[in-house]
């Protein structure tokens, strides 16, 4: 009996047979969901188009050169406002998570930017930044660089004090700690972090492409807004959650393959 119900274990280990049947089982549930929606006419299709007419317009639009721009653009966006945002806040998340004076100096300050949201800061960047590509790669920064602040902060603190002292006691010197004990005890952990924040950083993609954009996926799709092409619209957000995914599995399979050591890696 234990064995036939441990899944409901708290925490408790499945088999991977059944992990994957949950995950198939739920995008199922989706499916179906959506399809008697749509196909059973019980939202009108110029709101909820079927599954079958966002599989057209996903073949004709993966066929012109117009969406792969799109894509690029968007990836590229992404990519370098995610970039920045580690090149700044890494640095600074570990040490406001290394050193209490560096701490009450970050933390309070990101703490408190970090509730006001990305859009807000728009036309601020617009202003500062102009409506090129430098205003689309800030907005995605900013709401990517406070919330990685605190997170590198919060991993770097949680490396074992014990550890930090055993080093001391053997005759480590500061530096040293921070180089070869310190940074690579909360690499696993930063890793998850930097994960997590490329998640972020996606959905700010949308936007980041409000600023006077004329290409990339989110203009597609509030083009597609405009004349109540909604199925174009399911075709963006479908293929931008299919790169965020793609990310996503990306960064865990470098956790796994860099630190199978690690407790929790999946």
């Amino acid at each position: 009996m234990k064995k036939r119900y441990g899944w409901l274990k708290i925490r408790g280990e499945i088999n991977r047979p059944a992990y994957l049947s949950g995950v198939i089982g739920t995008f199922l549930l989706g499916l179906v969901v959506w399809s008697v929606l749509s196909y059973g006419h019980l939202v009108e299709q110029t709101f909820l188009p079927t599954p079958t007419k966002v599989i057209q317009t996903l073949s004709q639009q993966i066929q012109s050169s117009a969406f792969w721009q799109h894509v690029g653009i968007s990836v590229y966006r992404v990519t370098m406002g995610f970039l920045l945002a580690c090149v700044i806040g890494i640095p600074l998340g570990i040490l406001a998570g290394t050193f209490r004076m560096m701490e009450s100096v970050v933390v309070p300050a990101t703490e408190f930017v970090r509730y006001m949201p990305a859009t807000a800061f728009v036309p601020l960047i617009m202003v500062w930044a102009g409506i090129g590509e430098t205003a689309k790669i800030l907005v995605i920064f900013v709401g990517s660089f406070f919330q990685l602040v605190l997170m590198v902060a919060d991993n770097t603190r949680s490396v074992s004090d014990d550890l930090l002292q055993a080093s001391y006691t053997l005759g480590a010197t500061r530096w040293q700690v921070i180089r070869r004990v310190l940074l690579p005890a909360l690499m696993p952990n930063l890793l998850n972090t930097l994960r997590l924040i490329m998640g972020w950083a996606w959905t700010y993609l949308v936007v980041a492409e409000l600023v006077a954009a004329n290409n990339g996926l989110g203009f597609a799709i509030m083009k597609a807004q405009r004349f109540l092409n909604t199925d174009v619209i399911f075709v963006g957000i479908f293929t931008i959650g299919l790169l965020g995914l793609l990310t996503d599995r990306l960064f865990a399979y470098m956790n796994k393959r860099l630190f199978p050591w690690a407790e929790g890696v999946k």
